[in-house]
């Protein structure tokens, strides 16, 4: 008896043992595994580095290659589209001016009462169409059909406040500033050819989004001088005063419409993940800056990192979580979640990565990684914004470096000292549009930043960045008052 509860005593202890030899198994077996996926955030964090002097040689060659895209058309990686507007809105428009904005798979329509600059935008209204499937499969003239008819169903419901615009031969005259989110070549600022589409367009104006957005911006302020969408995909356009012979205008200036999307540079600190993400796109070896900085690519970028770190370091476990492997399932929104979690144990983290992932269980260091990796995409992709919004303003001498300064290095661009004297006093306002830069609040902090750290120190006294919401609609509409055939001129 006494050697059987003995060897029961035993059993139990050695029981015991093995498992307190498991648990420390796999408290250190965890650690370890956050440790290899330190080292990789290390690694990635290290590769995304972009430290001042890094910044600066990303806004010089982005000046140099807007210059050579003005002397040269094709002669840069940036478009450096003329848009033939020469004349921005001041606040002074008056009347009823609809609005057109195509992009993708649906347009919208809308129609602007403006009044003057004591009542400004008196009332707005716009209906949303979605595009059916067989139209976006079918002819141009298919799908232009459609919408004009969609667009005169929607004149029709106009109420009678709208009864102001302007008369023509005894008929009432509605213009209207159509946006188109594609690439165009345009002829005039009322014609122009859709690059991919090759249509032609005769409208009262036709622009970009980006251009709508410095038009709405400068409807308000008049020292607006650069427009920059910070969205899904990213754009830049600014007021050129320095035009080529063969694009003069009366005015001698145009806004110029950038595509910078498309810009790459060996500056850009560029990552394994990167090289990946755009091997694997439906565009390989194009808009390399915004594979980096779109809302588009910015939660996918956190989704590979964190699949190699499952992949090579077992972060969240011994096997990668299926919906893990799966492209873009991370959405930025869901990623800026995360990184806005002040928490202290990181529980909108833990959520996210529930219920995007399925991953059930993690621990606080598992989340703290998450946590790492968006901070370090957003901060690469904030900065670089703010290097390519800095290149903008030392082409146009607004970056408060006299000759001797940094800029004394673009060879190709003018250095008049007393004429940058003059500028860097001006005030210069960036109007800004888009969800990164409304909606993620940590992004928009970087950038600001990275903006101010660039510019001399008169420099950053006098720019201001701000919101200008709605130009693909709103500023689109007031771009149409500003070009008027049939209103009363302002001034």
């Amino acid at each position: 008896m006494t050697q059987m509860l003995l060897s029961t005593a035993v059993a139990c202890a050695t029981v015991a043992a093995v498992a307190a030899a498991v648990m420390v198994w796999q408290k250190f077996h965890k650690h370890s595994h956050c440790d290899q996926a330190l080292v990789l955030l290390y690694e990635f964090r290290h590769a995304c580095a972009t430290p001042l002097y890094v910044l600066r040689h990303i806004s010089e060659h982005v000046a140099l290659e807007m210059q050579a895209g003005l002397n040269q058309p094709g002669g840069s990686q940036l478009m450096m589209l003329p848009t033939f507007i020469e004349k921005l809105p001041n606040g002074c428009e008056k009347g009823l001016f609809y609005a057109l904005d195509l992009s993708g798979t649906n347009f919208r329509v809308l129609r602007c009462l403006l009044g003057g600059p004591n009542a400004r935008v008196i009332k707005q209204e716009y209906e949303v169409v979605a595009i059916p499937r067989a139209l976006l499969l079918g002819t141009s003239e298919e799908l232009f059909d459609f919408i004009a008819q969609r667009l005169i169903s929607f004149i029709k419901l106009e109420g009678p406040e709208f009864q102001r615009g302007h008369n023509w031969n005894g008929h009432q005259i509605r213009e209207l500033g159509l946006t188109i989110s594609f690439p165009i070549c345009q002829t005039s600022h009322n014609t122009g050819i859709l690059i991919k589409w090759t249509e032609g367009f005769k409208i009262a104006d036709g622009i970009n989004d980006t251009v709508g957005t410095m038009a709405g911006g400068h409807y308000w302020n008049d020292d607006v001088m650069v427009g920059v969408i910070l969205g899904t995909n990213t754009n830049a356009c600014y007021v050129e005063c320095n035009l080529p012979e063969d694009i003069q205008t009366k005015s001698g200036k145009m806004v110029i419409y950038m595509e910078w999307g498309r810009f790459w540079s060996s500056h850009l600190p560029r990552t394994y993940i990167d090289e990946q993400l755009d091997n694997e796109s439906v565009n390989p070896g194009d808009r390399g800056f915004e594979k980096m900085t779109g809302a588009m690519y910015l939660g996918e970028i956190v989704r590979r990192v964190l699949a190699r770190m499952a992949q090579e370091a077992n972060l969240f476990g011994d096997s990668v979580p299926t919906k893990l492997k799966q492209p873009f399932i991370l959405l930025t929104l869901e990623m800026s979640k995360m990184h806005a979690d002040e928490s202290p144990d990181l529980r909108i983290v833990d959520k996210v990565l529930k219920d995007v992932f399925d991953i059930k269980r993690t621990e606080l260091s598992e989340r703290r990684i998450v946590h790492s990796v968006c901070d370090t995409v957003t901060m690469r992709a904030a900065r670089l914004a703010a290097a390519f919004i800095v290149g903008i303003l030392k082409k146009i001498g607004r970056d408060g470096w006299d000759a001797t300064g940094v800029s004394s290095r673009l060879m190709a661009l003018p250095r008049d000292s007393e004429h940058r004297a003059r500028l860097e006093l001006k005030r210069t306002v960036v109007a800004m549009d888009g969800i990164l830069y409304e909606h993620y609040h940590r992004f928009r902090i970087y950038m600001q930043a990275a903006v101010y750290e660039l510019l001399s120190e008169a420099a950053a006294r006098k720019l201001v960045i701000e919101l200008s919401k709605d130009g693909s609609g709103t500023g689109a509409s007031i771009l149409a008052a500003c070009h008027s055939e049939f209103a009363p001129s302002y001034s």
